[in-house]
């Protein structure tokens, strides 16, 4: 797979159905098909709780949520000790280029969810951001949050 923007790991893989590659989700507690935009997103859950310090045991994957009556998943969302939802992770391919669309894509989802911080990355690029609750306007971060920090 490709060489991502985030630190690396030891993934445990094995070969699946038709030989294709499975992944091990361990928040999933599952193999998923290893696919492009799940290689980012295992960085991606990586790097949130190993070095961004969020709880496993609070976040969700492929998070079910509804929009003007449509079922649509959420990569990852991140909830505070309270289980509201705190930070949305929208993954992409490291080929997928992170046009408008893509904003547009978690901009619907937490219109859904409200978190308070948005995350879109294709494993290469990453882009954070923070809603201001007093103007509803969104600021751009120069990093991921830190889950004590924002937290605390």
């Amino acid at each position: 797979m490709h060489p991502l923007n985030l630190p690396s790991f030891e993934l445990r893989l094995r070969e699946g159905a038709g030989k294709t590659t499975e992944v091990f989700d361990p928040l999933r507690k599952k193999f998923v098909k290893l696919t492009p935009e799940e290689w980012v997103r295992q960085h991606m859950l990586n790097y949130l709780t190993a070095h961004r310090n969020f709880p496993p045991s609070l976040i969700g994957v492929e998070v079910l949520l509804k929009y003007n009556n449509l079922i649509k998943r959420s990569d990852i969302v991140a909830f505070d000790r309270k289980g509201d939802p705190l930070l949305v992770v929208e993954c992409k391919a490291p080929s997928v280029s992170l046009t408008q669309d893509v904003f547009y894509q978690i901009a619907m989802y937490n219109h859904a969810l409200s978190g308070k911080f948005l995350v879109v990355s294709n494993g290469l690029v990453h882009y954070s951001c923070q809603m201001d609750p007093d103007s509803s306007r969104w600021t751009y971060l120069t990093e991921i949050p830190d889950f004590t920090k924002i937290c605390s």
